[in-house]
């Protein structure tokens, strides 16, 4: 029989739990935001999101590719590169992206960035 007493009901669900695990992580939830529209190579999420690390972005999609969030593909060369796409999964973070984009819009104030596309 489930438990259904006040302090089991006040636990946190276990799927947000999870997405939180993740997404909870800094930088995690930009790298995904800048891959919506399409693929990009590593540089490119280097130079998208200031203040990343390489090594921090290395871990994040690491991280991400072992969520099945995005796909890691190596173009043969020369010069070798490597880039990155969302998975279905992944894109499926849009809706949800965007509506937080609108949340901070409104209840966080103006910044001095520029306008952002999940806005």
């Amino acid at each position: 029989m489930a438990d259904h007493s006040e302090q089991a009901c006040k636990k946190a669900d276990e799927g947000m739990t999870r997405v939180f695990e993740l997404f909870g992580k800094r930088w995690t939830g930009l790298i995904v935001a800048t891959l919506l529209p399409g693929r990009a190579h590593f540089a490119d999420l280097r130079r998208a999101i200031p203040g990343i690390s390489e090594r921090m972005l290395s871990d994040r999609l690491t991280e991400l590719a072992a969520a099945g969030l995005l796909v890691r593909e190596v173009e043969s060369g020369p010069p070798l590169r490597v880039s990155y796409r969302l998975t279905e999964a992944g894109q499926a973070m849009e809706p949800a992206l965007k509506e937080l984009g609108r949340w901070a819009q409104r209840y966080l104030g103006d910044s001095a960035q520029c306008p952002r596309e999940f806005s």
